[in-house]
């Protein structure tokens, strides 16, 4: 096995390189150099998703439309986080044909937490840790069929995670 500056095997590297198939960006879950590697090799990276402030411009920037609610989208969250630097989330759908995953943390700094492409025939399920700056809405969006779908819970914060 090579070993590259970092301590990082040469396998390592070859693998980020080609995870372009699937998106897997949260903005403050990942180190910003693992951001840079998805960017380079996925050059439909939503950067302007990314900044936008409101969770419905969020949407319109990532997808060009808005979603409806399903009890298809089945979000896991817990009722109330005690450090939200670490706030566990699951998405999980019985839809049919999937072709991207998101969550949104309404009141965040930037609404946009993770999207993720899911590549055709792999089963439809996500999880993450998220950071909330404060008590808000999760919604998790998902894409399948052409059509948006949702799903949205409240979570409580009682330490916040975004400097707080």
């Amino acid at each position: 096995m090579t070993i590259h500056h970092h301590g990082f095997p040469a396998t390592r590297r070859l693998i980020l390189k080609g995870a372009g198939s699937v998106v897997l960006v949260g903005l403050g879950n990942i180190p910003l150099g693992f951001v840079a590697v998805l960017a380079a090799a996925n050059d439909k990276y939503p950067h302007d998703a990314f900044r936008q402030k409101s969770e419905a411009e969020a949407i319109k920037s990532l997808y060009g439309r808005t979603a409806e609610p399903s009890d298809e989208v089945k979000l896991e969250a817990p009722e109330i986080a005690e450090n939200g630097a670490v706030v566990p989330i699951s998405v999980t759908t019985t839809l049919a044909d999937v072709t991207s995953i998101s969550f949104l943390v309404a009141d965040n700094p930037n609404a946009l937490a993770a999207s993720y492409t899911i590549p055709p025939d792999t089963m439809p399920s996500v999880a993450n840790r998220l950071k909330m700056a404060k008590t808000s809405n999760v919604t998790a969006i998902v894409e399948a069929g052409g059509k948006l779908y949702s799903a949205t819970r409240e979570v409580k914060v009682t330490v916040g995670g975004c400097g707080g």
